[in-house]
């Protein structure tokens, strides 16, 4: 159990990490070099190709399981520290609205859903 919540909880960080580099990637004081290099990160996670194709049994996860962390941390380190840490504090708050918007929008669907069945339920037995 201990090795799957430290997996959950890496997971997270990247979320969140890849959500900082992007809104760093839109601050100013972000330096040039390190604004191409979030590009080039953004641009990777989010390409349909790969450097190896997924379709290949072990080695296509392996590059996505590597090359973007790596990416993500050279990405990190080249954005100031008050610049990332700021961005950090944004993205945090950005996933927990976004987590309410997600659960406003799972509830207002379920309704619909049920409201739905309880018509067809009604028009089907009169």
């Amino acid at each position: 159990m201990g090795y799957l919540n430290k997996l959950k909880e890496k997971t997270r960080g990247i979320k969140s990490n890849i959500l900082a580099i992007y809104l760093a990637m839109k601050d100013k004081r972000t330096p040039l070099i390190a604004k191409t290099m979030i590009v080039l990160t953004i641009s990777y996670a989010v390409s349909p190709i790969d450097l190896i194709p997924d379709f290949i049994p072990v080695l296509g996860y392996l590059d996505d399981l590597i090359i973007l962390p790596i990416m993500i941390t050279i990405s990190i380190k080249l954005i100031p520290k008050e610049v990332f840490e700021d961005c950090r504090i944004k993205a945090k708050e950005k996933i927990r609205i976004s987590k309410r918007f997600g659960i406003l929008s799972a509830l207002i669907i379920i309704l619909l859903w049920v409201a739905m069945i309880l018509y067809l339920v009604s028009v089907f037995a009169s």
